[in-house]
């Protein structure tokens, strides 16, 4: 089994910043791409950013040049730098993995944190 925790939510001002972690914890799995969703209540869940297979850092057009996803494969740990950050950026952030196991590849999510941005 793998499991996903995340961390580094809370409350910031606008124009604040905050980094959000997720660690793959488990045996016997590699990870084939990680990425960051949000979603705002009554709207659906839209990707932040990702680190798919080919290596191509992918971004929300809204979060370009204020958001960085990194990734630390010897920890098994993705990352997202949020600068500059807005009122609209206030949603509850998910982590997302694709993880190889024995022959099969799994979709994984993080429970969630919420990040809140006040004006």
């Amino acid at each position: 089994q793998v499991e996903l925790v995340e961390s580094g939510g809370g409350f910031v001002q606008a124009g604040g910043s905050l980094r959000l972690s997720c660690a793959a914890s488990g045996s016997d799995f590699s990870i084939r791409a990680m990425a960051w969703y949000r979603r705002v209540p009554g709207k659906q869940r839209d990707m932040v950013a990702e680190i798919p297979e080919s290596g191509t850092l992918n971004y929300l057009d809204s979060v370009k040049g204020r958001f960085t996803i990194s990734r630390d494969a010897t920890k098994n740990t993705v990352y997202l730098q949020m600068n500059s950050l807005k009122p609209e950026d206030t949603a509850v952030y998910y982590c997302y993995a694709r993880i190889a196991r024995i022959q099969y590849v799994y979709q994984y999510w993080g429970q969630g944190t919420q990040v809140t941005v006040s004006s």
